[in-house]
């Protein structure tokens, strides 16, 4: 448990889906945790797992899907790399040269973390973000998640450091 929160309920799983609007359309979903702010409420992500769907299999056609969660709203794909980014996925079909379908690939952050860690984020923000965006693909793409972890309390200066600190990285 990180030092100036306090635990008040049981590990969660919190799952939600995102629908891309039209193909190859970054879409976002914003995902309530309905958190308490008078109460400083956070939530401790322990684990996150990302499920894209597939690219379509094209001849002679590159096609991709990625996938992120992040604690603040983006306009673009973000990348594990990314401060606001929790988890990322992508899943590529690379077709472009090939008579036939082409050769699959898959890149996804680690899905569930060494044991070694406490938590792997804290969303203090009352919402997180799911998006989802293919390339190349003939049909809509959609991408599951789920986030396990547990809500918490935090003293005042915690709190007021972890929502400015969300923000900025937005």
């Amino acid at each position: 448990m990180p030092k100036g929160l306090k635990q008040t309920s049981s590990v969660v799983a919190v799952s939600s889906r995102a629908v891309e609007t039209l193909p190859g359309v970054y879409t976002q979903e914003q995902v309530s945790l309905d958190l308490d702010p008078l109460n400083k409420e956070v939530f401790v992500v322990l684990a996150a797992d990302l499920n894209p769907m597939f690219p379509d299999a094209l001849t002679a056609t590159d096609t991709n899907v990625q996938a992120c969660i992040s604690t603040t709203s983006r306009t673009t794909m973000g990348f594990i790399e990314d401060s606001n980014v929790i988890a990322s996925a992508s899943v590529a079909i690379q077709a472009a040269g090939f008579a036939d379908g082409g050769c699959s690939f898959s890149q996804q952050a680690i899905e569930t973390p060494p044991s070694t860690l406490d938590y792997i984020a804290i969303i203090a923000t009352n919402d997180y973000f799911l998006s989802i965006e293919g390339a190349g693909n003939l049909g809509v793409k959609a991408v599951g998640s789920r986030l396990w972890g547990y809500r918490a309390t935090a003293d005042a200066s915690i709190y007021a450091a972890l929502v400015q600190s969300e923000v900025l990285s937005a």
